[in-house]
């Protein structure tokens, strides 16, 4: 008898595409921007549209998520329309965290103006910031249960979920089973994780953004690095 596993035997897993949203002015400008709204900025347009194309020579998918943030709903919009997808579907757990007294600072400017908020956010606990802030374990809950609840209802199916620098971060912790330290997370770069049916997660692509080798990227905006906002 042959002992090899059969195709029922294999496990099953969603794939989930995650993109960092495109570029927004308060990024070039190093300005936290949590749950606050700046749209994006023309580069930030012209990187969605470059992922959008990339993303559309891949096999089908079957839907798109984005948080309800402007940011990454415009880039969302932008990888739907260009690979035929019939709508996005906004979630308010996909944010980016919520930074409290630190938002629409830059940090420099945070460190004079909240300098109990500029702490808690570059310490190493995981501390709620003030001003009505998350704390990194808040965040982490529940961007990876909204994950989780997307993956079980696309078992064998590929998505794409838009979002922040800091729910990428909580999401590969979450993976890897450890706090990320894989450098910067790029706008529009491309990231990769493999949930099975029974909850395992795997990250199958981290940080690629080969291609925005023509758009190109900032590599010191603000975000995406492990004090993102």
């Amino acid at each position: 008898m042959d002992s090899a596993s059969s195709p029922e035997d294999l496990p099953r897993f969603a794939e989930i595409v995650v993109i960092r949203h495109g570029e927004t002015a308060w990024n070039a400008s190093r300005i936290l921007q949590g749950h606050l709204d700046p749209e994006l900025n023309e580069i930030g347009r012209k990187q969605a549209i470059v992922v959008a194309g990339r993303l559309s020579k891949e096999p089908k998918f079957a839907a798109i998520y984005s948080s309800d943030l402007k940011r990454a709903a415009e880039t969302a919009n932008i990888i739907a329309d260009i690979c035929g997808l019939p709508e996005v579907v906004l979630d308010s757990s996909l944010r980016e965290r919520h930074l409290g007294d630190l938002q629409g600072l830059t940090l420099r400017d945070s460190a004079k103006l909240k300098p109990e908020a500029y702490k808690k956010f570059l310490s190493s606990k995981r501390d709620e910031i003030p001003g009505g802030g998350e704390s990194l374990d808040q965040l982490n809950e529940r961007c990876v249960s909204c994950m989780q609840k997307i993956a079980r209802k696309h078992i064998g199916e590929r998505v794409i979920i838009v979002t922040h620098g800091g729910v990428l971060r909580e999401l590969h912790g979450h993976a890897v089973s450890a706090q990320s330290k894989d450098g910067k997370i790029h706008n529009t770069s491309v990231n990769v994780f493999l949930v099975s049916e029974c909850g395992d997660w795997t990250v199958k692509t981290w940080g690629d953004i080969s291609h925005l080798q023509e758009v190109g990227v900032l590599t010191n905006a603000f975000g995406g690095d492990k004090n993102s906002g």
